[in-house]
């Protein structure tokens, strides 16, 4: 039993000593402090809001011959129904493509916001890994991004000397 207590104790001692080193990065705040970041997001939302207006004329186009339809329905022949009908569903149709090209999961909007915010992070990746292979960090979270931070020390936090790395002073 005591060699056995002994292997853990030593075991347990070896794991202290060998203590992984860890540092903290607000990226909000390094985001907000870089002014690339501030007109990319900017042009985004006046890309967006553009867009935005294109899908909802057609969406309104498509209300607007669906609100008719229901007014003269009455005065209309069969065949008039159904060309009127196909050309609603078309025009609902043409607004959800034109949404899905523009706001999907791969549309424009996503490309656009990857080929200006991906160099602008992988520039922050960069000098973030080149602080902690200089000072032996093993570790770095993002305070902002994770709600199981309760507190932490400022010590710790690195955000200053990153936005001073990629030239910017706070």
């Amino acid at each position: 039993m005591k060699k056995l207590f002994a292997i853990v104790a030593v075991a347990l001692m070896s794991l202290t000593a060998s203590a992984q080193k860890f540092v903290l990065v607000d990226m909000e705040y390094i985001l907000g402090n870089i002014p690339a970041y501030e007109r990319a997001n900017e042009q985004l939302n006046q890309v967006s809001k553009k867009w935005q207006a294109e899908v909802e004329a057609l969406a309104n186009e498509a209300q607007s011959l669906y609100k008719n339809y229901q007014s003269e329905a009455v005065f209309l022949s069969d065949e008039q129904k159904q060309a009127r009908e196909t050309a609603i569903v078309a025009k609902e149709k043409e607004a959800s493509e034109l949404k899905k090209k523009y706001f999907g999961p791969d549309g424009e909007l996503f490309k656009k916001r990857e080929s200006l915010m991906t160099p602008i992070q992988d520039e922050i990746y960069n000098v973030v890994k080149d602080i902690c292979e200089q000072k032996g960090y093993s570790l770095v979270l993002d305070r902002a991004s994770d709600a199981g931070i309760i507190f932490a020390s400022p010590k710790i936090d690195i955000s200053n000397e990153v936005l001073l790395k990629l030239g910017y002073v706070n």
